[in-house]
């Protein structure tokens, strides 16, 4: 998993509420769980005037040239403005996946559905809950000032409009932890991989009738 730790990114409004993770990501693109390539099915049904199917290219796919990810303005955008109950909805991981492999690093937003909060957590995205006054406003000058960036500071936990104004936002610490430092489960696991390999050796050795 990439680490975080700053990034000053392009915002990009989706200025939804209550967008549910087969929004995000159709139901039709879990079939696969490698974990990348879906960034170019993000909010399938929206983006494209055709039905979305896995292993499409999607290069000359006919767009919906009034949504917001196909604007010229927002190409390249890392930092996604949402509203509140964002990602509700089913569990699936294949959500963030999908939102981390578009080129999103942060998404702020009054609320999220409480598992694909932890999700963006676990797959490197960092997730702001703000106020709704100041997501009001983050859209609202986003909206009218093209190039509109934040620059975002976990360690200080900030972020930063181009005003100069900034804000704060909590993250409990082990999650602020793991994102400065890369870790997913899988690499929290392997930081034992000496004592696992030990208890391996040793349960071998005891028991070895477990192992014929």
């Amino acid at each position: 998993m990439k680490a975080f730790t700053q990034l000053k990114g392009l915002a990009c409004p989706i200025d939804r509420a209550n967008i549910d993770t087969d929004a995000i990501i159709p139901k039709q693109f879990l079939k696969s769980i490698k974990r990348s390539g879906f960034g170019p099915y993000l909010f399938d049904e929206w983006r494209y005037k055709d039905h979305g199917e896995p292993g499409m290219d999607c290069t000359n796919r006919p767009l919906n040239e009034d949504f917001v990810l196909n604007l010229p303005r927002y190409k390249g955008a890392q930092v996604m403005l949402a509203r509140e109950n964002f990602g509700c909805g089913s569990s699936r991981e294949h959500a963030p996946w999908a939102i981390e492999d578009y080129g999103f690093r942060v998404i702020i937003a009054p609320s999220y559905a409480d598992i694909f909060f932890n999700n963006c957590y676990k797959n490197g995205m960092l997730p702001i809950v703000a106020s709704h006054a100041m997501v009001d406003k983050l859209f609202k000058e986003c909206q009218e000032n093209v190039g509109y960036s934040l620059n975002v500071d976990l360690p200080s936990q900030t972020v930063t409009l181009p005003s100069g104004e900034t804000f704060g936002f909590e993250i409990n610490a082990t999650s602020k932890h793991n994102l400065l430092n890369g870790l997913d489960e899988i690499g929290l696991t392997l930081l034992h991989a000496e004592k696992i390999k030990t208890f391996e050796q040793k349960h071998k050795q005891n028991q070895p009738w477990l192992f014929a």
